[in-house]
C-alpha cells in the first residue's frame, strides 16, 4: 500500500504526489507497465481541475479522502488514462478477488466493468 504523504505546504503538490503513489501502485499491483506520458496528463488533468476550483474546495479536498478519490477518478477518466491497458484491466478486474489492491482502488477499476 502507498506510504501516507508528509505534509505539505501546498496542499495541491501533496495532492498530485497522493495521485502518483496512487497510480504507481495501480499499475504496480496488476503488473503493468504504466503508461508514463497519459500518467503525466491524468497528473496535469487533475492539477488544472482542483487550482479551477475556490480556495476552500481545495482546502476541503485536500482534507476529505473520499473528496480526494472522486478528483482521482475524474482525473484518470477525463484524462484518457482509463483507455490504456484497457483490455488487460478488463479481464483482471472481472476478478476482483484476485487483484491485491485495496477498496478505494475500487474508484478506478470499477470504470473497466460493465
Amino acid at each position: 500500500m502507498p506510504q501516507p504523504t508528509p505534509p505539505s505546504s501546498d496542499p495541491l503538490q501533496a495532492l498530485r504526489e497522493e495521485f502518483r503513489r496512487h497510480l504507481e501502485h495501480f499499475y504496480a499491483q496488476l503488473k503493468l507497465a504504466p503508461p508514463y506520458e497519459s500518467v503525466e496528463k491524468a497528473i496535469r488533468t487533475l492539477t488544472t481541475t482542483v487550482h479551477a476550483l475556490p480556495k476552500a474546495d481545495q482546502a476541503r479536498i485536500a482534507s476529505d479522502p473520499a473528496l480526494q478519490w472522486q478528483q482521482f477518478r475524474l482525473a484518470f477518466e477525463t484524462s484518457g488514462l482509463v483507455k490504456k491497458h484497457r483490455g488487460i484491466i478488463a479481464g483482471l478486474a472481472r476478478n476482483r478477488s484476485a487483484i491485491n489492491l485495496p477498496a478505494e482502488y475500487d474508484h478506478f477499476l470499477s470504470m473497466f466493468t460493465p
